[in-house]
């Protein structure tokens, strides 16, 4: 039972426009990047006003190493007999029809989910995400920092394993419920995002498979360091080639875009993040993984974010729009040798 939380006030109308059934997410994973795997998940099934309807939790064999075993816990002798995801797929779709996915940081967990779904040639029934991070600016909460661990405190909400899927899903529950009244006793609008379903998987080069365990002194067999990955990181990264074109200086309203031109990305997307910037990397444009005063233009859905390339963009005076203006103008992108 999930205690409540909220301060006690006279019940006010709920909002008609608010969704009718949420779905807390928590997905532990292999790594951070675009090749790696989910390794367990967790669901609660919330009603209209977030009380607890059910819960759920799988471990996933992720069919190669398991990565940072120091953060989630789980070891490849734990996670060989763990069905794989395409056979808790269905169950998983289940857990997730009709309802707004919630988490924390939620466009990390929804990309992982996107692309195992992906991968099993299948599509996830969500349609729309709600980030814990984004509703808790939205309320204004007095927090030091976006963790799970301030937001849980915040409410009172105890944590007993962190990074367990399980139980980090639970906490998300209790914290999200009294946002929730919140937000509804205020009228504030709910940030939702659209999902959209990953279409343009294709797999990359092989990761380490699952057995790549760390050994004697923290390596794994082949002299990985642990996680597999060479380097010392179970993160690997991603490189693109340079942009062949000099940049033409930034973007100007109501004008095309212009091949060359430095863009960078903040906070969540509608559609998958690599998937947006490999589009923009396709139209010739400079995908900048910082903002300076060189950059072209600043792409965000949350213009009044304090991230640091919004920040810096208010300071240089970098030009903004959101990613369906941006969607619009990779339609059509002025080739570099036109003037």
């Amino acid at each position: 039972m999930l205690e409540d939380l909220t301060t006690a006030s006279s019940p006010a109308p709920w909002p008609a426009a608010y969704p009718q059934g949420y779905a807390v997410v928590d997905v532990e994973t292999t790594g951070l990047a675009r090749d790696d795997r989910i390794i367990s998940a967790a669901v609660y099934r919330l009603d209209a006003r977030g009380e607890v309807e059910d819960h759920w939790y799988t471990m996933v064999n992720p069919e190669r190493d398991p990565g940072p075993v120091w953060i989630h816990g789980l070891t490849t002798e734990v996670l060989e007999g763990a069905p794989l995801f395409q056979d808790i797929a269905e169950e998983f779709s289940d857990r997730l029809a009709d309802r707004v996915l919630v988490a924390h940081n939620a466009v990390f967990d929804w990309s992982m989910i996107a692309r195992e779904y992906a991968r099993a040639e299948r599509e996830a029934p969500v349609r729309q995400r709600l980030c814990t991070i984004a509703l808790s600016k939205e309320l204004g909460l007095p927090l030091p920092n976006h963790k799970l661990e301030s937001l849980a405190a915040h409410f009172g909400v105890v944590q007993q394993r962190a990074h367990h899927a399980l139980d980090d899903a639970r906490v998300l529950a209790e914290a999200f419920r009294p946002s929730l009244r919140a937000a509804a006793r205020d009228g504030i609008r709910l940030p939702l995002l659209e999902c959209r379903p990953l279409k343009e998987w294709s797999e990359s080069p092989a990761a380490p498979r699952i057995g790549r365990q760390p050994g004697p002194g923290g390596h794994a067999s082949g002299g990985y360091p642990s996680g597999g990955y060479p380097s010392g990181s179970w993160r690997p990264s991603r490189k693109r080639p340079a942009c062949p074109y000099p940049n033409p200086g930034r973007y100007e309203a109501d004008k095309p875009l212009k091949q060359g031109m430095r863009v960078a990305f903040s906070g969540d997307t509608s559609v998958d993040r690599e998937l947006l910037e490999d589009r923009a990397v396709e139209a010739g444009l400079h995908v900048a993984t910082s903002l300076s005063r060189l950059t072209s233009l600043l792409v965000t859905n949350d213009p009044d974010s304090s991230t640091s390339k919004v920040v810096k963009a208010k300071q240089f005076g970098t030009p903004v729009i959101d990613e369906a203006a941006f969607g619009q103008l990779l339609r059509d992108v002025t080739p570099a040798s036109e003037k």
